[in-house]
């Protein structure tokens, strides 16, 4: 009998099964019952809060203040960076890897645009697309 959680059909867990991912995936312990734990994941991460936010497209004092940090989407984009890169560590090779990843490579089927860039405009859900159409063994 499998112990492995059932993924929807979309591969996008909800808020709850997220959290439970999330505990089990090597970034674990990151999203609590109150969301997202800014200052954990900024330590995780070896950023400062202020380049957390400035990561993830928000003013670098968003993560300072808890009432803007703790706001729906403040937890959504920090949401977001952790799932890409809970993804992407695998077969990056490594946390440091996938974060340079994030960054820097230019995805040719998103019109050369960053994971990074394509967060901080709102649009994670192509990001988590594409990487989907790669894990199901379409091209880059």
């Amino acid at each position: 009998m499998s112990t492995r959680k059932k993924m929807p059909a979309h591969g996008y867990p909800g808020v709850a099964e997220a959290g439970a991912r999330f505990q089990a995936a090597p970034f674990g312990g990151l999203l609590g019952a109150d969301g997202v734990d800014v200052e954990r994941t900024a330590e995780v991460f070896n950023m400062t809060k202020g380049q957390l936010a400035e990561t993830v497209g928000l003013a670098a004092d968003t993560l300072q203040k808890a009432a803007r940090r703790n706001a729906p989407k403040t937890q959504a984009r920090v949401t977001e960076l952790i799932e890409i890169i809970t993804r992407l560590e695998a077969w990056a090779g490594g946390r440091t890897q996938a974060m340079a990843w994030y960054r820097a490579q230019p995805i040719a089927a998103l019109d050369g645009r960053t994971a990074e860039a394509l967060v901080k405009s709102g649009k994670a859900g192509l990001v988590r697309d594409y990487l989907d159409h790669l894990a199901l063994g379409g091209f880059a």
